[in-house]
């Protein structure tokens, strides 16, 4: 093993083998490489026996790697020391000593279903309303409570006053209970079980802290209290401890993540030492200069400053877009570009706050014939609440179509169990007849003698209502009107997750988007023909596609081209963050995170105006885009100045009821469109060029909603429908 391949820094850190150390390491400033070489020396050079080594990581693949990596640079057996996640090295030691807590060491580790299964139990034996103590908001409600290490008894106390926190401590004990009963553990319980047991028992404390003499801890910035607890715990008096990780890309506080357990390193082990990397492997030195421009307006962090050997590189370009769909148009037109000159579709991404932004992204390569693949998530269209929507509008447009009304049928929960789908199936084949119709008329099938008739009839009714409205109403209203009868919103929102926030975010781009049929009388069909058409990607080229994800899923990759999109205030820094500095000083990071996955090529971009809610609504340009100054050229949009916000559900307009309940937007009864700037004057046979479509001819023209909608025939990209007031037109002499 040659440490003279090392750097300055990494050596340093690598020889600082006695006491606590921590290695603050930079975005893309090889942190994996120094600590598989330093776990590498200490066994081939200082001859500390492989199993008197403990590397706690975050992922199984981080900890494969890591053993991986130290096996190619020493031929010596490694197989003894002990490197996995957090959970597994607590497996470990739980199954040599956990009885001494009063368990066998067989126990069972329960996933969430084993968890929703032992929560519905509870809450029966509970007798509590269903609809308000939903499993899977009771048992994040509990995951909570316990990684702030509360026991049910003091949360039960605590809460004495509150029904509903009091029920949830109710819950908690006896999900406890049944746990302990069932000898069983959750990932949770794996955790803070094996914190009680080195609490608990010197001599068993003693002897983990005596078995490892070097312990390794990755992803510092990431730990929570408990992980926190446990490597203190664990690494005794006088540690040799070494933790890595980066104060500027702790990005899960959402989760539990703790930064000042990396913050307070060196108060919390006396006479530590900190190593900084600051070179960079990964970026050119203009995209690091906007990191650094960036990063530098956080206050709870260490100062470091990122750099590198290379060159400058390209320049990094800001352009603010007049729309959000003009913002996809011109992202996916580069990234053809791009392409054309040599570049691999997956050596791109596109990084975005939120998952429902990618749908826009999607669609618009879809229309290029340009694979994707969607990293850490999936498909906008293939998500579980999307296809829940949109079954509902098959069925009002085919009431045939058996598939999508099962699929239906119990979602929301509304008491209709397997048992009774399958039985009215069953019966409706026997007798010719569709599911719709014994849906729909369930009381005149008296042969039928099933339990849920009473909720059967009930969704009947809901499918009777909706059915009446589709022939009246506009794809988008039909939409708003589903979302109000069915209770799927209402559901989501009851259920006070993050997750069930993100289905919501989604549910409201699909809105947007319906609407942006809606403006072209699209009709229910046609629009359901489109969507089907544009989601029948071939799988089997995703693989090599352009890269889509948020920038949490980001964290760790690198990408030769990467398009940070959507940098608006209320979007990124996302609205939830808007009060509260601590959670801005997050989202900060999470752009410096986005910013450094680049290797050679940055774009970043905004809208002025983004479809919201099924609206357009005016949007202001993050903070962040300021705060890179002079790091970026900013491109100025400089042919018009575009302003107005635009109504487009003045038609069938009605008080907006079930909108609210949808969105949480309040809109007035009445509102108008508001058009500041004056439409360009072309008529049928004009030549016109747009900034992405190039050159076109006008071969239709007519007044929409004060607007003017028109049909050009572009020489490369084909017939397109555009509105006056946003497209970004020319006349072309």
């Amino acid at each position: 093993m040659d440490i003279n391949s090392l750097n300055d820094k990494q050596r340093e850190a690598l020889l600082e083998t006695k006491g606590p150390l921590l290695i603050l390491a930079g975005a893309g400033s090889g942190k994996t490489r120094v600590v598989t070489s330093k776990i590498a020396y200490l066994i081939e050079e200082l001859n500390v026996p492989s199993w008197k080594i403990l590397a706690i990581t975050f992922t199984n693949k981080a900890a494969s790697e890591m053993k991986e990596r130290v096996k190619n640079l020493i031929d010596k057996d490694v197989d003894s020391m002990w490197i996995g996640t957090f959970h597994s090295i607590c497996v470990r030691i739980l199954r040599k000593n956990i009885e001494l807590l009063g368990y066998k060491s067989s126990f069972t580790i329960y996933d969430r279903d084993d968890q929703n299964t032992v929560i519905k139990e509870a809450i029966s034996d509970l007798d509590l309303n269903k609809d308000i103590f939903k499993p899977r908001t009771v048992i994040g409600e509990i995951s909570n409570i316990k990684n702030r290490g509360i026991s049910p008894v003091e949360f039960i106390e605590e809460n004495k006053s509150d029904f509903y926190l009091n029920k949830i401590g109710n819950l908690y004990d006896l999900y406890q209970k049944k746990l302990k009963q069932n000898n069983a553990l959750d990932f949770d319980d794996l955790l803070i079980k094996t914190v009680e047991l080195l609490r608990k028992n010197k001599e068993i404390r003693d002897f983990y802290t005596n078995k490892f003499e070097y312990i390794f801890a990755d992803e510092y910035q990431d730990t929570n209290g408990i992980q926190y607890d446990l490597v203190k715990l664990i690494s005794g008096e006088n540690p040799n401890l070494t933790v890595v990780g980066d104060n500027d890309q702790s990005i899960y506080k959402w989760r539990g993540a703790d930064i000042n357990n990396i913050l307070n390193f060196e108060k919390d082990f006396p006479g530590a030492k900190i190593v900084k990397l600051e070179q960079n492997y990964r970026s050119s030195q203009n995209i690091l200069n906007v990191a650094n421009k960036i990063i530098k307006n956080n206050s709870t962090r260490i100062e470091k400053k990122l750099w590198t050997s290379r060159d400058d590189g390209n320049k990094i370009i800001y352009r603010e877009f007049p729309h959000s769909n003009e913002e996809e148009y011109a992202v996916i037109n580069k990234i053809a570009s791009l392409r054309y000159k040599g570049e691999e579709f997956k050596d791109m991404a596109i990084l975005y706050r939120t998952n429902a932004q990618s749908r826009g992204f999607e669609e618009a390569l879809v229309r290029e014939a340009i694979p994707y693949k969607i990293v850490g998530g999936l498909k906008f269209y293939d998500r579980m609440e999307v296809k829940d929507v949109l079954a509902y509008l098959r069925v009002l447009n085919n009431p045939d179509d058996n598939v999508s009304l099962a699929r239906i049928i119990n979602k929301p929960r509304r008491g209709i169990g397997d048992t009774s789908l399958a039985e009215m199936i069953d019966y409706a084949e026997k007798n010719n007849i569709s599911l719709y119709n014994v849906v729909t008329n369930i009381e005149s099938y008296e042969d039928l003698n099933l339990r849920s008739t009473k909720n059967i009839k009930s969704f009947g009714n809901i499918l009777k209502i909706l059915k009446e409205r589709a022939g009246e109403l506009s794809v988008g209203k039909l939409f708003e009107e589903v979302l109000f009868e069915s209770g799927y919103i209402e559901d989501l929102k009851s259920q006070k997750t993050i997750e069930a926030k993100t289905r919501i975010e989604n549910i409201e781009e699909l809105h947007s988007n319906i609407m942006e049929y809606d403006r072209e009388g699209v009709e229910l069909a046609e629009y359901l023909n489109t969507l089907s058409l544009l989601s029948d990607v071939d799988k089997t080229s995703e693989e090599s596609g352009v890269n889509l994800m948020t920038m949490h899923s980001a964290k760790g990759l690198e990408f030769n081209t990467v398009f940070l999109v959507g940098l608006e205030e209320g979007l990124f820094p996302t609205s939830r963050a808007l009060e509260d500095e601590e959670e801005i000083e997050e989202e900060r990071r999470l752009c410096y995170v986005g910013v450094t996955r680049a290797k050679d090529t940055l774009f970043i971009s905004s809208c002025r105006t983004r479809s919201q809610y099924g609206k357009l609504t005016p949007a202001k340009r993050s903070r962040f885009i300021e705060e890179m100054g002079d790091t970026i050229e900013i491109i100025e949009d400089k042919s018009r100045n575009l302003v107005e916000v635009r109504d487009y559900n003045e038609d069938n307009n009605r008080e907006f009821k079930k909108t609210t309940r949808f969105s949480g937007v309040t809109p007035n009864k009445k509102q108008t469109l508001v058009n500041k700037n004056k439409l360009l004057d072309v008529s049928v046979g004009d030549k016109v060029k747009h900034k992405i479509f190039g050159v076109g001819m006008i071969v239709q023209k007519k007044e929409k909603n004060g607007d003017y909608e028109v049909v050009v025939s572009f020489d490369k990209k084909g017939l397109k429908k555009l509105m006056l007031s946003v497209a970004p037109l020319k006349l072309v002499e």
